[in-house]
């Protein structure tokens, strides 16, 4: 990709310490993280006891809400594929973590799939879904053509060799299929009101950083069409929670509620949340 200018300066705050520099990509109006971890290198940015998806944990209230709101956020999240399904309800999910919205969409009477990279979390999701997931590295070996829905909930700005990993979805979807991609927006309210301390930018571990032209932009070239967009309003909470973590070195309650309903406000207008939901699906 080229064109690329300094946008802002960050900081791995869970892991390293190490700072990071995004780089602005005008062509497509996203943001890479540089340096980007090598494939072979990336694994020990995500070793924290405190990376959420890769457990079922629930040491202390704030892991306890968070799987409250996970579970609120399961249901929406069934409810939109069975929008999107046909009879044959064939769904893969890429990054499943620890099999939650497998579990939940298999006793809908789906047929799961999933692909995830982190041993630990891959064990958890195969003892809810039958053994229903397998490595990252076995995608290539899905059938093509096969699935009526793809899912990517926060995992597409985690993806190495991002067009060729649109390049497979392409592959694997039905020609009437569709594809769900939720991701932070740097667009937001939030993401401008936190600057460098922004937890969704999520360094080195978020690879990329989108905004609906990007998305747009990307996904037009294997002829994808976004047919809707929609908010993902307790993003913008939990990433303001983390974000005053970053700042202050504790959680602010208050200041992180204010944030965070400041942000879905101006959104509400805007269309500019804190996290997008984008429903692709091939024109």
């Amino acid at each position: 990709m080229t064109n690329k200018t300094s946008y802002i300066k960050v900081k791995d705050h869970s892991v390293t310490g190490e700072e990071f520099e995004l780089l602005y990509n005008e062509v497509y109006e996203m943001l890479e993280t540089h340096p980007q971890p090598t494939k072979e290198n990336i694994g020990k940015y995500y070793q924290s006891e405190d990376y959420i998806s890769h457990t079922d944990a629930k040491r202390n209230l704030f892991e306890r809400v968070y799987h409250l709101v996970r579970s609120i956020a399961l249901k929406r999240k069934l409810k939109l594929i069975n929008e999107e399904s046909s009879d044959n309800k064939q769904l893969l999910d890429i990054g499943c973590g620890t099999g939650d919205f497998l579990e939940v969409a298999k006793n809908d009477g789906w047929s799961v799939t999933g692909v995830e990279p982190n041993q630990m979390a891959r064990d958890i999701a195969n003892s809810k879904t039958d053994q229903a997931v397998s490595d990252v590295t076995e995608l290539d070996q899905l059938k093509s053509g096969h699935f009526d829905v793809i899912t990517l909930w926060h995992v597409l700005e985690h993806l190495h060799d991002l067009d060729d990993h649109i390049q497979r979805f392409n592959r694997l979807l039905k020609p009437s299929g569709t594809l769900i991609v939720a991701v932070p927006n740097f667009k937001s309210f939030d993401a401008s009101y936190y600057k460098s301390h922004w937890a969704a930018y999520d360094a080195p571990r978020h690879l990329w950083h989108f905004s609906k032209k990007s998305i747009d932009r990307l996904f037009v070239k294997v002829n994808f069409k976004i047919a809707r967009v929609l908010p993902m309003k307790f993003d913008a909470y939990y990433v303001s929670l983390l974000s005053e973590k970053n700042k202050s070195g504790w959680m602010n309650l208050f200041n992180a509620f204010f944030v965070a309903s400041r942000s879905n406000l101006k959104a509400a207008r805007s269309g500019e949340y804190s996290s997008l939901i984008y429903v692709l699906k091939k024109a």
